[in-house]
């Protein structure tokens, strides 16, 4: 019962948001959340399909400063600590495409506030306390290697998408361009057997009968 109420203690804080959305042309989608003082996260984003695969992100602060700008990424990760609580915006712009929408993907991770595993233990002592803190960092090692085995999950099953939707849309461009040869050569087949049924047909007799 006391593992389990420990690694609810080291779980509880820390959460990530994931989203994967599609951003049409000339489009800007804004996303806001609620952040305490002093905590770590991270802003992962990358485009799936769409495109150049490139997209122009920003993130604000609740004084409105500007933390992070970037344009035409196709991918990026921002890490930051905050010096002040409030809602913190960050949007994704597909301004500059004309007309070609984007499918984006991003993903908000947010860390704990203290990194420090027994911070609140300090007034415990003897081996009950030793084993404690023992008990509370195989927790929280466990906790982040199950962290990291999402995190590469989730990239892989980016990477997956990706090359789906290149190799489907590279199937459509060959399948279009097969379907186009194969009309040229029938109009081409057509047009050679009407051209020779004209040069063999023999004209018909003008005048009447030649006499012998």
């Amino acid at each position: 019962m006391l593992t389990y109420l420990l690694i609810a203690a080291l779980i509880g804080p820390s959460f990530s948001i994931e989203m994967t959305f599609t951003l049409q042309e000339h489009e800007v989608q804004c996303f806001h959340e609620v952040i305490k003082k002093d905590q770590k996260f991270s802003l992962e984003y990358q485009v799936i399909s769409g495109g150049h695969f490139d997209i122009d992100c920003n993130m604000m602060s609740p004084n409105s400063k500007t933390l992070y700008k970037e344009t035409r990424k196709q991918y990026d990760t921002f890490h930051h600590k905050t010096v002040e609580a409030g809602e913190y915006t960050f949007c994704f712009s597909n301004e500059f495409s004309t007309f070609a929408h984007k499918t984006v993907y991003f993903d908000l991770d947010l860390g704990d506030e203290s990194t420090d595993i027994g911070a609140n233990e300090g007034e415990s002592e003897g081996a009950h306390a030793t084993a404690l803190t023992q008990l509370e960092s195989s927790a929280y090692a466990i906790h982040e290697s199950l962290r990291l085995v999402v995190d590469y999950q989730n990239h892989h099953r980016l990477k997956e998408r990706i090359g789906r939707e290149i190799a489907e849309y590279l199937c459509e461009r060959v399948q279009n361009w097969s379907i186009g040869q194969t009309v040229l050569i029938v109009i081409v087949a057509f047009g050679q057997v009407f051209m020779l049924r004209k040069l063999f047909d023999k004209p018909a007799a003008r005048g009447g009968k030649v006499g012998i």
